[in-house]
């Protein structure tokens, strides 16, 4: 659970945020978590506590603060209210030093150069570089816009390097409402495409969606209000489908699993489903999709009963595993 943040913490992690969206690192398009992580490993590596000076920025070459992953965790616990695990060091380098390494912002083995060798050298420091010096020391001050605009000058922007290689290989789907919503390429988000733009206009015309995840991205779309109305489960839940909607004329809930190398909808994970959404106000429909009969058969024999199977080449039919109905929730506190 994390620490109640103060507001010193809270101002400090905007004024992070607003430097990280000015120098065009795609901050808008994350999710507020991962945009206050972010904001916080810049501030890590650069050793700035809520109520240090901008001015006083370590950077490498100057100061001799490095900091490793597991450093920066211990940082964020002392420093910015969070009770995180040191487990999670890797998390913090995979998600948040890399995406500032690439942007040019920090430096990727300041502590020990010899790390360059492997990747994932827990030894391997992280400091502010010499090129995005100028952007934090300037913050708040007259010569903030110039630096800003000379960093971005000659670092390039994040963000149009991220839509290019997003326009190079990613999936895009538009949802029942007419919103499109862009996933990274792969045979399982293609799959997840079909079920919105296929599943839903074919069995759930009246589809809300609810919930799209992404590999890259596993809160894609989250439509926060009607998932509270609904008394939905946390949506970090260990056991979250792939796709959920709603249909408002028969007041169900639909979860979809796309199956493309694991996780159908097994006997245990029905269980963990019915669980996780018991306090829900709509009952449930549970369905597996799959591309074809051949991606089926690998994993027919763990399908649970009472679900539903859809195969996406062959879009008109469902394989309806038991019980009275044909597409529809059962009540799981019956006996």
């Amino acid at each position: 659970m994390k620490k109640q943040k103060t507001k010193a913490v809270r101002s400090r992690i905007d004024e992070a945020v607003a430097l990280l969206d000015a120098i065009e690192i795609p901050v808008s398009s994350m999710t507020p978590r991962r945009r206050e992580r972010l904001a916080m490993a810049l501030l890590g590596a650069a050793n700035l506590k809520p109520t240090t000076p901008w001015q006083k920025a370590a950077i490498v070459g100057v100061s001799r603060h490095n900091i490793t992953t597991r450093q920066m965790i211990d940082y964020w616990n002392s420093h910015y209210g969070e009770s995180l695990s040191s487990g999670s060091y890797d998390d913090v380098k995979r998600e948040e030093l890399d995406v500032l390494v690439i942007a040019g912002v920090v430096a990727g083995s300041a502590g020990n150069p010899n790390a360059n060798a492997n990747a994932n050298d827990p030894t391997r420091g992280y400091a502010i570089t010499e090129l995005a010096a100028p952007v934090l020391l300037s913050f708040g001050s007259k010569e903030w816009d110039r630096c800003v605009t000379e960093f971005v000058k000659a670092a390039g922007s994040l963000t149009e390097r991220f839509n290019k290689h997003r326009t190079k290989a990613s999936v895009e789907i538009t949802t029942p409402n007419g919103e499109t919503l862009v996933l990274s390429q792969g045979p399982h988000n293609v799959l997840q495409k079909q079920i919105i733009e296929e599943f839903f206009p074919q069995f759930v015309p009246d589809a809300v969606l609810l919930y799209v995840g992404d590999a890259t991205n596993k809160l894609l779309f989250k439509h926060d209000e009607k998932l509270t109305e609904l008394g939905f489960f946390e949506l970090s839940h260990e056991t979250l489908p792939d796709v959920v909607a709603y249909s408002p004329s028969k007041n169900w809930i639909i979860l979809v699993e796309a199956v493309h190398s694991a996780n159908p909808i097994d006997k245990v994970r029905h269980l963990q489903m019915e669980e996780g959404t018991k306090r829900c106000t709509a009952p449930c429909v549970y369905v597996s999709a799959f591309k074809d009969r051949t991606s089926l058969r690998k994993w027919v024999a763990d399908i649970s009963w009472e679900t539903e199977v859809w195969l996406a080449d062959e879009p008109e039919h469902l394989i309806h595993f038991n019980g009275d109905k044909f597409l529809g929730p059962y009540d799981q506190n019956a006996t």
